[in-house]
């Protein structure tokens, strides 16, 4: 028996139902190598078992599930296990002209859908049944009837994503979905447990303390209390503002907080809310002071509010649910929520160097990479380019790519030169930053043996070094000093 399963094990021990299995239904053992390189987008293992004569290749995913990559470059989980993935090609070989169905939706279309798939299979093979009947009781296959089949398959599609989005391994852009089907919003997925939190501390303020100091949960149940407005919700609005304000790390739920709490308009709440617009992290804001009238500030509130009347979230930026996922531990729902955006983003800089930063902050340094790249040719201007060039120089270091690194950090002195500023920049807190990556790069070439660019690396870094004030020089010192020493021990 073989990690995939019984049945796999069994068509690798038997040519002859490798045979029939190929021949008659499509699975293929001797395919598994006949398509593209592909990788999951988390990491996961995935082992391609076989092909199909489609041009499709069937993979078994770390867990044991079976992904399926079409000739077309769509993919998804079709079967929760390879001996399962049989079971669906024998008793359902026309699976793939089914995706498009649900047994939730019309029945009698669903029936029609299935008997054509089983007519037009037994028109290509007129002893299907027969062969099925010999294939099953060879392998062990339960009969299942073919609504069954139908219902595990569409099952399995649904679970494709987060956890199985397939990338091509080459420019790492993401297959699309094998079906049509309609998913929840990430907004949802989100928002659950922030729905869950607000109903109990309605009833219970006893736990509001427990929430108030966790900042994850406080900022999906400030969501969640802006998506589901109530006027019994001050006192709790109240506590929550009071908590962010003293949070140095809050952001955009400080806001929420405010403006959710202004809306009241109660005069006593005017100090809370100038206390929170004071915080450093409202600086982003953006706003004028908080006006003196509870009837001005509703006004204020109102002009900072993201949302229509009735809490509709529709408007919010996709970002804001991407960034509380991740600070919920969803990091493959928003991996996947931001690679289909990269996929997406054409040629628009700014959304692409949102997009590089996201990444990052994922821990998805290729993706952040190929993001800031796009990000990088489009970039105008000399300064901008050089900026976005020693940031992208730095992710491809992170991730090993020390070549493309080097030819990517080799010209950014020279892009920032031209930008007409009389090399200033190598004076500025810009200098540091790009002599402190030619540091960096050089050092882990010198670990990876690459004498060339280790040596030309510290050489550019030196000079900038040279030119820089002595309190910049003081704060690259020891970096400098390490990478004197990790390159002089170069042959």
């Amino acid at each position: 028996m073989t990690v995939y399963g019984r049945a796999i094990a069994l068509l690798g021990e038997r040519p002859e139902l490798a045979e029939m299995a190929a021949r008659t239904f499509g699975f293929d053992l001797k395919g598994a190598g006949r398509g593209v390189a592909v990788r999951l987008a988390s990491g996961a293992p995935l082992q391609a078992v076989a092909g199909d004569s489609a041009g499709g290749t069937y993979s078994v995913c770390g867990g044991g599930s079976v992904l399926y990559a079409s000739s077309r470059g769509a993919a998804g989980l079709v079967a929760a296990s390879a001996d399962e993935a049989l079971e669906l090609v024998v008793g359902l070989p026309g699976w793939h002209g089914l995706l498009h169905l649900s047994p939730t939706g019309d029945e009698s279309a669903l029936r029609a859908g299935l008997a054509a798939s089983e007519e037009a299979a037994r028109a290509s093979v007129p002893d299907l049944g027969d062969r099925r009947a010999a294939l099953r009781g060879a392998l062990g296959l339960p009969d299942r009837s073919p609504a069954e089949l139908f219902a595990r398959l569409h099952t399995a599609l649904l679970r494709t994503e987060p956890d199985h989005l397939l990338l091509d391994a080459a420019c790492g852009r993401a297959h699309p979905l094998l079906d049509p089907h309609p998913r929840p919003p990430l907004r949802e997925t989100v928002l659950r447990p922030g729905l869950a939190d607000l109903a109990r501390l309605r009833d219970d303020p006893a736990e509001w303390g427990d929430v108030a100091g966790d900042p994850v949960r406080r900022a999906t149940v400030l969501r969640a209390a802006q998506s589901d407005r109530q006027d019994r919700d001050l006192p709790l609005l109240r506590r929550l503002l009071a908590a962010e304000t003293a949070d140095p790390g809050a952001g955009d739920e400080l806001r929420l907080a405010a403006v959710l709490v202004a809306l009241h308009s109660a005069p006593e709440d005017l100090p809370l809310l100038r206390a929170a617009q004071a915080a450093p992290q409202a600086a982003r804001w953006g706003q004028d002071a908080i006006p003196g009238r509870p009837g001005a500030v509703v006004e204020w509130a109102r002009g900072l509010d993201g949302s229509p009347p009735g809490g509709d979230l529709a408007p919010e930026p996709e970002l804001t649910w991407i960034r509380l996922a991740r600070r919920q531990g969803r990091t493959e729902h928003a991996r996947v929520a931001l690679l289909r955006i990269l996929d997406a983003s054409g040629q628009q800089a700014d959304l692409l160097r949102v997009l590089s930063t996201e990444l990052e902050a994922l821990g998805d340094l290729g993706q952040a990479a190929r993001a800031q790249s796009g990000h990088a040719a489009l970039a105008e201007g000399a300064r901008e380019r050089g900026v976005a060039c020693r940031r992208l120089a730095g992710l491809q270091r992170r991730t090993g790519e020390l070549s493309a690194a080097w030819r990517t950090l080799r010209p950014v002195p020279e892009i920032l030169d031209a930008d007409g500023s009389d090399r200033r920049w190598r004076q500025l807190g810009l200098g540091r930053l790009v002599a402190a990556e030619h540091f960096e790069l050089a050092r882990a070439a010198a670990g990876a043996g690459l004498v060339s660019i280790a040596r030309e690396s510290l050489a550019v870094a030196r000079e900038l070094h040279t030119g820089m004030g002595k309190a910049a020089q003081r704060s690259l010192g020891m970096l400098a000093q390490e990478t004197a020493w990790a390159v002089a021990r170069l042959k």
